[in-house]
């Protein structure tokens, strides 16, 4: 499942094209995804103007005048796709081969850009693992965005927040900074990265990072910085591009080629100076990737 630089980096690819742009139609080519579509979807978007896009934890969010805001979220294997009057391809170079057969192009938006001219964003999902929901009272109301967490972009996320959402938890950390209620957005990928640029266990309690000690509040702010840190280098680089993740303009992004701990069991931790090497270990049947040599 894409993590949360992986839907920013879409959102982005999807906003100078849909921002500003207004609906002409809208095609659902069946009548759900991982859940059927809302009453009435095509009808109610028809016609609108599209204000904004916006991510909320790994949900893509499009607000639309005089419409409910929809909610959109990639699942396993979902993707959008661009494709202009002038130009039938999907542009960008592909690392791997990406899905292209008709048959999972299951919802199709008809534009007219703000700029002029038509477009049409393709959301192909092989697996129909994402699915499209309206937001019919706001983002903040809705039952699967309304309990999460604080995001981990920007400098709201700080040593000092961190430690009172961890204080006297006595979870692993990293299953800690896998609970969307407390940090939204953050998953297996980037919050192993985060702990090794951290310099802290995986499998040590989370409450110990949130003591009263100066040591503590020195682990707390590094932790806060490193997940800041990564989750922009991984913005940046446009994504990890796992498996079946794609940007909107059709090319794959290369942050895996920076991966640390992620996917190197057994490589040579690239802590300078460290002499251990990656290990990797199951937590609630996730992979975990560490230096048992630098990480405490």
């Amino acid at each position: 499942m894409p993590e949360l630089p992986e839907v920013e980096t879409v959102r982005r690819g999807l906003q100078p094209v849909m921002e500003g742009a207004r609906i002409l139609r809208v095609e659902t080519r069946r009548p759900d995804l991982r859940f059927p579509f809302p009453e009435h979807f095509a009808q109610r978007l028809a016609g609108h103007r599209i204000v904004s896009l916006g991510r909320r934890a790994k949900y893509l969010t499009a607000h639309i005048e005089d419409a409910p805001v929809l909610i959109c979220h990639l699942g396993m294997s979902g993707s959008f796709r661009v494709e202009a009057d002038d130009d039938a391809h999907a542009p960008g170079n592909f690392h791997h081969e990406r899905p292209k057969a008709a048959a999972h192009d299951h919802v199709v938006f008809h534009l007219q850009q703000a700029q002029g001219g038509e477009a049409r964003v393709i959301f192909n999902d092989p697996r129909r693992f994402g699915f499209m929901l309206f937001a019919e009272n706001g983002i903040d109301e809705h039952p699967m965005l309304s309990g999460l967490g604080v995001e981990p972009t920007g400098n709201a996320l700080d040593g000092k927040l961190l430690a009172e959402l961890l204080r006297d938890r006595k979870s692993p950390l990293k299953a800690a900074l896998l609970d969307q209620r407390l940090i939204a957005g953050l998953g297996n990928i980037y919050v192993s990265e985060a702990l090794w640029r951290a310099g802290l266990l995986p499998t040590r309690p989370a409450g110990t990072i949130a003591r009263r000690s100066s040591k503590a509040a020195q682990s707390s702010e590094r932790l806060a910085t490193a997940i800041r840190s990564v989750i922009a280098d991984a913005i940046e680089a446009g994504g990890s591009s796992l498996r079946d993740y794609v940007q909107a303009d059709g090319s794959l992004g290369y942050f895996q080629h920076s991966f640390s701990v992620y996917d190197r069991e057994g490589a040579p931790c690239r802590t300078p100076g460290c002499t251990g090497h990656i290990k990797r270990i199951a937590q609630s049947g996730r992979s975990t990737f560490y230096c048992p040599v630098c990480q405490h």
